[in-house]
C-alpha cells in the first residue's frame, strides 16, 4: 500500500457527490488535517491545478477524504490510510509553533539586553516576574512566568527566582531556536510540569486553562477537564493515563496550519502584476468602471453650480452696482446664485423614503444613490465655499466700497436700493439683509461642526444634564437648526438690496420642490411612526453591551435583506430616532434588531429593558410585552446591502456589531435556498454553478460577542446543507494560529470540531480563527476560485478598513478576471 504524504492528501480530495470510495479511517493525523489547518500547500504548478480541481472543500465541517477512481489501482480500493511523519509535515509544524511572535536576530537580542539592563537588581540578575516583560511578553506574564519554570526545570530541579543575564541569553537561544525538536521539547516541559517525562490530563488541563488567560478567553473549569479528556483520548490510545513526548510531536506532525478554510486556495496567488501601458490602460478602466456612476454626477453638479456663477457673474457685470463695487458684487451674486441650487439639493439625499424607492427602480443603474450620504456631504462642503465667497465679498469689499463710493457715481447708480442715502459700515450691518445673512452662517456654523466625526464621537465628558448634548445627539439637535436656517433663507432672499422683482428673487423656485418633499417626508414618517407601534415578543441582554429585541411584524410591514429601521423610544427621547438594521429575514413573522451599548441613547434603551423585565448579563428574554418599554419603528429604509442579489458572489465583511446588515441576509439566502418556489432563478443556478456565492467574515474583539448571533448562525448553518454560504469568525484577543501561547487551544479547538461538530469558542458550526483576516489572501482566494464573475464586496465597520478593501478590490478588479465592486454601509 502507498504511503501518502499530506500534500498527496490535499490532491486526491474530489467534490461531495460524485461516485468514489470514502475514507473510513479515523487516523489522528488526518483528523488534524481538516480540524487543524488542511494538507500543507502545494509547491508546484502541477500541484496548484490538481488542487484548484479538487472540487469544492467545504467550510466550516469536516468533510471525508475521498478517492476518485483515477488513484485506485486496479479497481481495488484501499482498505485505509497511513500518514508519514514526512519532512513537509515537520517543516509545516516548525512554522505553526512559535514562542516569539517577531523575527529574531542580532537585533532583537540587543533590545532584550536593553531591557535586561534596567531591570536587573542589584545583584545583576532579573527577577523572576520580569522575565515577561524583558523577552517583550508583558501582555501574558503568567504565561511568561509558566516558560520561565519550563525552561529553568531544565538547568536546576528547584524553582529559580532569579537568573542572569548569561542564562537569559541561553533561554532566549532556546525559545527563537527554529528547529522543531527544540520548540517541541520547550513546550513539552511547559506542559511537563513535575519534570517526569510525561503529560498527565490534570497537566493538560492546567495548560489548556493558561493558554485561555493569555489569550482573555472564558473556558470554565468543566470545560478544561472536558477538553483535556478529548486530547487524552486521542492522544492516550493504550490508555497509560499519561502522554509522552512522542504523542504530542505527532499532533504537531499531524498538521498545524494557520487558516484552514483558506489554506489550499491561497497558495495558488493572484495573477501577476502587468506593467507598462497595458497595465495603466487597465487601471484606468478600472477606475472608470467603478467610479463612472459618481463622476458624472460630482461632473453635472460642478458645471451647474459653475454655469450658475458664470450667469450670475455677467449678468451683474452689466448692470449700474458694478460701477460702484466692481468685481466683487459679481462674485457674490454668482456665489448666491450657487448657494440657492446647494440648499435645495442638499435635502434630496436625506429624503429617504423617496432615495429606498428609487434604489429599486431603473435609476438606480445611473445613480448611485448608495453614496446619498456621501453626496450630502459634498453638498455641504459646496456651501461652506459659497457662504465664503458671498458673504466674504460682501463683507470685505462689496460694503467697504459702497461706504467709500463717490458721492455722485454712488447717487447716480444704487442710490435708491439704499433709501437714498449713502450708508456707513455700520448701517449696512444692521439691516435685516444682512443680520439674516449673519445669523444664518452663525446657525450653519454650529450644525457643521457638531456633524464632525471628531464631534459624533462623544469625547467631551460633560456634567448632566449637559451631557445630553453631546455626541450623536449634538449632532441630532444641531441639524434641526436648518429649519431657522431655511426660514431666514426666505426672509433673505426678499430683501435684497439690488433685485426688485419677485423674478429676480429666484430662491423660491430653488427650494419649493425640495422643501415640499422633504416636508412631505418628515410628514409621512411621523404618521407612520404612530401606526408602527410595535409589540416585544422577545428582549435579551448580551455581553458587550448588546441588547437584542424581537417584535411582532406591523401589519403591510414589508422590506428586504439588507434594510434598516429608525427606532423611538417616547421614555428616553419624543424627539430622537436611531437607526438600525434589520437581523431578520424577509419571511419570518418578526422584526429583529441588535443594539449596542455605544452612547447615551442606546446605554439609556438597553438600561430600561433590564431594569423592566430583569434582565443580567447572562441573557434573560422574556414575552411580557406589557412591562417593556414603548417603541415606534419608522421604515424600512435602503441602503447597500439590499443589492447583495445583483451580483454572482458576495463578500460581506462586517467588524464587531457591523455585522447586523449581514445577519439577515444570510438568514434570506439560505431560507431561499430550501424553499426553491420563492427563490430566484438565478440565485439558484449561482448557487449550484460556484457551490457558494455568499463568503462572510465576521471579525470581533471579545469571545462574549459570538453569543449575539450564536442562534441565527447555528439556524443558518441547519438550513445550509448544501453550503451556499461559507461563514468565517475572526476572534482578535487570541493569538495568532502558530504561537506558542494559543498552541493547545487551537489543537482542542480542531479536536472538538472534528467530533462534535462545534466549534469551542463560537458554539456553532462556524469555525473561528485566531487574529485579523490576511485579506490579500481572502482576496486572492476569491479572484481565483471565481474567475470572469462579479463580486460584490459589502463592509460595514471603521473607516480605516474600508480603504484598504476598496484599494484591494481595485487591484484584484485590475490584475484579474474577476471585477469586484465595494460598498460600504452608511446611516
Amino acid at each position: 500500500m502507498k504511503m501518502l504524504g499530506c500534500e498527496e492528501m490535499g490532491s486526491l480530495m474530489i467534490m461531495e457527490g460524485e461516485k468514489n470510495f470514502e475514507w473510513k479511517s479515523t487516523s489522528l493525523g488526518a483528523l488534524l488535517q481538516w480540524g487543524l489547518g488542511g494538507c500543507s500547500t502545494p509547491r508546484s504548478s502541477q500541484d496548484s491545478r490538481r488542487v484548484s480541481r479538487s472540487g469544492n472543500i467545504q467550510a466550516n465541517r469536516i468533510v471525508p477524504l475521498t478517492f476518485s477512481p483515477d488513484h485506485i489501482g486496479n479497481g481495488v480500493a484501499p482498505l485505509a490510510v497511513h500518514l508519514e511523519k514526512s519532512l513537509s509535515a515537520a517543516e509545516h509544524a516548525i512554522q505553526g509553533l512559535r514562542f516569539i511572535s517577531k523575527a529574531t536576530g542580532d537585533k532583537e537580542w540587543l533590545q532584550v539586553e536593553t531591557r535586561f539592563d534596567k531591570l536587573a537588581g542589584p545583584d545583576g540578575k532579573l527577577a523572576r516576574k520580569d522575565f515577561g516583560a524583558c523577552i517583550g511578553m508583558q501582555d501574558s506574564k503568567q504565561f511568561a512566568l509558566e516558560l520561565f519554570d519550563a525552561l529553568s526545570r531544565r538547568r536546576a530541579p528547584e524553582q529559580l527566582q532569579s537568573i542572569s543575564k548569561h542564562v537569559l541569553h541561553d533561554y532566549w537561544c532556546r525559545i527563537t531556536d527554529g528547529s522543531f525538536q527544540s520548540r517541541m521539547q520547550i513546550f513539552f516541559d511547559l506542559c511537563d510540569k513535575d519534570s517526569d517525562g510525561r503529560i498527565a490530563e490534570a497537566e493538560v488541563k492546567e495548560v489548556i486553562l493558561l493558554s485561555a488567560s493569555a489569550n482573555k478567553l472564558s473556558i470554565l473549569e468543566e470545560q478544561a477537564e472536558e477538553y483535556a479528556a478529548l486530547i487524552m483520548e486521542e492522544l492516550d490510545s493504550d490508555n497509560h493515563g499519561y502522554i509522552g513526548l512522542s504523542e504530542l510531536e505527532s499532533l504537531f506532525k499531524g498538521g498545524f496550519g494557520h487558516e484552514r478554510n483558506q489554506s489550499y486556495s491561497q497558495s495558488l496567488g493572484p495573477p501577476k502584476m502587468r506593467r507598462g501601458v497595458g497595465n495603466t490602460l487597465r487601471k484606468a478602466s478600472v477606475v472608470a468602471r467603478s467610479q463612472w456612476k459618481r463622476t458624472w454626477i460630482i461632473t453635472l453638479w460642478l458645471l451647474t453650480c459653475a454655469a450658475l456663477f458664470s450667469w450670475k457673474f455677467v449678468q451683474y457685470k452689466r448692470r449700474a452696482a458694478f460701477e460702484v463695487m466692481g468685481y466683487c458684487v459679481c462674485t457674490a451674486k454668482g456665489a448666491a446664485e450657487t448657494l440657492k441650487l446647494n440648499m435645495a439639493l442638499i435635502l434630496l439625499p436625506v429624503c429617504r423614503n423617496t432615495i429606498t424607492w428609487l434604489r429599486s427602480s431603473s435609476l438606480a443603474s445611473l445613480v448611485p444613490f448608495n453614496d446619498n450620504i456621501h453626496f450630502h456631504k459634498v453638498i455641504a462642503l459646496g456651501i461652506v465655499v459659497g457662504v465664503i465667497l458671498h458673504g466674504g465679498s460682501h463683507l470685505a469689499c462689496d460694503f467697504p466700497r459702497i461706504v467709500n463710493a463717490d458721492r455722485l457715481t454712488f447717487f447716480g447708480t444704487i442710490a435708491m436700493d439704499f433709501g437714498g442715502q449713502q450708508p456707513s459700515y455700520i448701517e449696512i450691518m444692521m439691516t435685516t439683509e444682512v443680520l439674516t445673512g449673519i445669523c444664518m452662517v452663525l446657525l450653519m456654523s454650529v450644525a457643521f461642526l457638531l456633524a464632525t466625526p471628531l464631534s459624533r464621537r462623544n469625547i467631551l465628558s460633560l456634567p448632566w444634564p449637559l451631557h445630553r448634548f453631546t455626541g450623536f445627539n449634538a449632532f441630532w439637535y444641531s441639524h434641526h437648526l436648518f429649519i431657522i436656517v431655511y426660514i431666514l433663507l426666505i426672509l433673505h432672499s426678499i430683501l435684497l438690496f439690488l433685485a426688485h422683482d419677485w423674478i429676480q428673487k429666484s430662491t423660491w423656485m430653488y427650494l419649493a420642490v425640495p422643501m415640499m418633499l422633504y416636508g412631505g417626508e418628515r410628514a409621512l414618517r411621523a404618521l407612520r411612526a404612530r401606526r408602527y407601534k410595535v409589540q416585544i415578543l422577545k428582549a435579551t441582554a448580551y455581553p458587550g453591551g448588546v441588547l437584542s429585541l424581537r417584535m411582532k411584524k406591523p401589519e403591510g410591514f414589508h422590506y428586504r435583506s439588507g434594510m434598516y429601521i429608525y427606532i423611538q423610544c417616547p421614555e428616553i427621547s419624543p424627539l430622537e430616532w436611531h437607526p438600525f438594521s434589520l437581523t431578520s429575514a424577509p419571511g419570518d413573522e418578526y422584526l429583529s434588531v441588535h443594539i449596542r451599548s455605544l452612547g447615551d441613547w442606546t446605554g439609556r434603551i438597553r438600561n430600561l429593558f433590564q431594569e423592566a423585565i430583569g434582565m443580567n448579563e447572562t441573557c434573560v428574554s422574556s414575552t411580557e410585552a406589557s412591562i417593556t418599554p414603548r417603541l415606534y419603528i419608522d421604515g424600512p429604509y435602503g441602503s447597500a446591502a439590499q443589492d447583495y442579489s445583483k451580483y454572482d458572489v458576495m463578500l460581506l465583511i462586517g467588524l464587531g456589531i457591523g455585522a447586523t446588515p449581514f445577519i439577515s441576509i444570510l438568514k434570506n439566502i439560505a431560507n431561499n435556498f430550501n424553499n426553491p418556489p420563492a427563490y430566484h432563478t438565478d440565485d439558484v443556478e449561482q448557487g449550484k454553478k460556484t457551490g457558494t456565492n455568499a463568503y462572510f467574515y465576521w471579525v470581533t474583539r471579545e469571545q462574549s460577542s459570538f453569543e449575539w448571533f450564536k442562534s441565527i448562525m447555528n439556524e443558518v448553518a441547519e438550513l445550509d446543507p448544501k453550503s451556499v454560504i461559507e461563514m468565517h469568525n475572526y476572534l482578535t484577543s487570541v493569538y495568532e494560529e502558530g504561537d506558542a501561547r494559543s498552541a493547545l487551544i487551537t489543537m482542542v479547538q480542531a479536536l472538538h470540531h472534528a467530533k462534535r461538530g462545534v466549534d469551542i469558542f463560537s458554539g456553532t458550526p462556524v469555525r473561528t480563527h485566531f487574529a485579523r483576516p490576511n485579506w490579500h489572501k481572502v482576496f486572492s482566494r476569491l479572484a481565483m476560485r471565481h474567475q470572469g464573475t462579479r463580486i460584490g464586496v459589502f463592509y460595514c465597520g471603521p473607516t480605516v478598513l474600508a480603504k484598504e478593501l476598496n484599494m484591494l478590490c481595485k487591484k484584484f478588479t485590475r490584475i484579474s478576471s474577476t471585477q469586484f465592486i465595494f460598498h460600504k454601509e452608511h446611516y
